[in-house]
């Protein structure tokens, strides 16, 4: 595996915990099922993935994407249609889904970069993504032990210095300035990017975190509002 799978794996794992997060939300699984459906359409998971690969300078064909997700979440939505068990059901189903796609994904990524100059750079860019991706989960106090379980679930196959990686990540403080700092000019939208796929910006909290990074990096308001719009999210 390699740090770029590793962010393509995480960036499925936040959106099945922030699924998992949505039923309880809801009380049921009909909305979560709608948007395994609609992974693989224009603005879905698919969509933000690959926005991001590209950005990171990565040869990712969108539309290929999109059948991959959208194979993957019809099934996982098709699957839990055909049993009785419910939220369970659910749960297993967008694991496998989570799983594969991020597999899929993460081959599409890594095997035009691995062992070239531009491979060795997209790691080093890839784990600025995740510490963003980690920290922004972690604006309204702490993850999970469910989220925290679900996200480290998808890293079955990463290394030892991956899971390693990721665990610290997980349990070192949040860092705002740190992070900026070590983000180049160059990488100031992808970062502010992966920050803002990991929550849904619904609650105060996350608005704050995003403001303070949006300034940490240096965006304008215009800046930090394109990324939103571009990624369907809420402003700040």
């Amino acid at each position: 595996m390699s740090f770029v799978k590793t962010l393509a794996t995480l960036a499925v794992g936040f959106a099945a915990a922030k699924g998992m997060q949505k039923v309880k939300e809801m009380g049921g699984t009909a909305g979560v099922k709608d948007a395994l459906r609609k992974a693989g359409e224009p603005g879905g998971m698919a969509d933000e993935i690959g926005a991001m690969a590209q950005k990171m300078g990565l040869p990712v064909q969108q539309e290929q994407l999109r059948g991959l997700f959208d194979r993957f979440g019809k099934g996982a939505a098709e699957m839990t249609d055909a049993t009785e068990s419910g939220l369970g059901s659910l749960m297993g189903a967008m694991t496998g889904m989570a799983s594969a796609g991020a597999a899929g994904l993460g081959g599409m990524m890594s095997a035009v970069t691995e062992g070239t100059a531009l491979g060795k750079v997209s790691e080093e860019n890839a784990k600025l993504m995740i510490r963003a991706m980690i920290q922004s989960a972690k604006a309204d106090g702490t993850i999970s032990p469910e989220e925290r379980a679900t996200i480290l679930d998808h890293l079955g196959d990463a290394s030892e210095e991956e899971i390693a990686f990721v665990e610290a990540e997980l349990a070192a403080p949040v860092d705002v300035a740190a992070l900026a700092r070590d983000t180049g000019a160059q990488m100031r939208d992808q970062v502010y990017s992966a920050a803002l796929m990991a929550v849904q910006v619904d609650t105060q909290a996350e608005r704050t975190y995003l403001r303070s990074l949006a300034k940490a990096l240096g965006l304008s308001d215009a800046e930090r509002d394109g990324l939103h719009s571009a990624m369907g999210r809420p402003t700040v």
